[in-house]
């Protein structure tokens, strides 16, 4: 459950207020939003520590609000309120906001900030799989297809360069982006842990839909120099790897959520997209690439 304190019902308001006080900080209570977990998160890899941890880290770098609290009962993470909006997909692809983003990123990466879990998306497919059946929820059709291609692009960049664990965002949907004022605020650090670099990149990319011009300004962005052809197609290979990511993530939730929402049809629409990336002529060749 994501927003500010107007969002709750009654009794999760009260047990929040409560907690706040007992924390200290009541005061600052109607400036303050309350992240509260929905049911058996755990499933889905999330870490509340790595969430505070990384949250308060980014915030030191101005790229996100500041905690004010990580209460355990209930277990809700208190940020300061960010009196912004959501950006949408359209302004996070205009090129002043894809080198805002590019910079941030690259900030967060390079910090030496430790999260005490990490963030592989080439084991969580599998975990996810294997969750999903244990609650009911198969892979969608093109499962097995898709972890042999994961396999391959794990193959290929394992022993690369720059795919060292750095602490990374790993949700970089549109709606994870305030723009307040002339900031833009990084929010929803749930699915923080260290991991690849490329994923962040790519998950942003592929989220956001970026052309591949966009992709190319991104890259320049981050790395500050004209991407190379090994760039950009490790580029497309985790664009893939965060739609695998995303579509398995679909299929826990079908299995686990109780939330009113068709996460079979979620899922199904990020396998669409990365049967497309997969069956494309070129996708042996960004291997190939990744590989040099």
């Amino acid at each position: 459950m994501r927003g500010s304190l107007s969002s709750m019902s009654d009794g999760e308001l009260i047990l929040v207020a409560a907690a706040l006080l007992a924390a200290g900080i009541g005061a600052s209570l109607l400036a303050s939003r309350v992240r509260l977990p929905g049911k058996r998160t755990a499933l889905l890899g999330i870490d509340r520590e790595a969430e505070c941890i990384a949250n308060k880290a980014a915030a030191q770098l101005g790229i996100a609000p500041k905690v004010a609290a990580m209460l355990t009962e209930p277990s809700a993470l208190v940020t300061a309120f960010v009196s912004g909006r959501e950006m949408r997909a359209d302004e996070l692809r205009e090129p002043e906001t894809i080198a805002e983003v590019a910079h941030d990123l690259r900030s967060l990466h390079d910090s030496g900030t430790e999260l005490p879990t990490g963030f592989d998306s080439f084991r969580l497919v599998e975990q996810y799989a294997e969750t999903g059946r244990a609650n009911g929820s198969e892979p969608p059709a093109g499962y097995d297809e898709a972890l042999d291609a994961a396999h391959k692009i794990e193959r290929a960049v394992r022993d690369q360069p720059g795919h060292e664990p750095v602490p990374a965002h790993n949700d970089l949907l549109p709606a994870n982006f305030l723009r307040d004022g002339d900031r833009m605020q990084l929010i929803d650090w749930e699915y923080a842990g260290m991991g690849d670099r490329w994923f962040d990149l790519g998950n942003f990319a592929v989220n956001n839909e970026l052309e591949d011009d966009q992709g190319d300004q991104l890259l320049e962005a981050y790395f500050g120099e004209a991407p190379d052809d090994r760039k950009r197609a490790t580029l497309k290979l985790f664009r893939f790897m965060s739609d695998f990511r995303e579509g398995m993530w679909g299929v826990v939730q079908a299995g686990v959520s109780e939330l009113d929402f068709d996460f079979r049809d979620y899922a199904q629409k990020h396998f669409d997209r990365l049967e497309k990336a997969r069956t494309d002529p070129r996708f042996k060749g960004w291997i190939e690439e990744a590989r040099s």
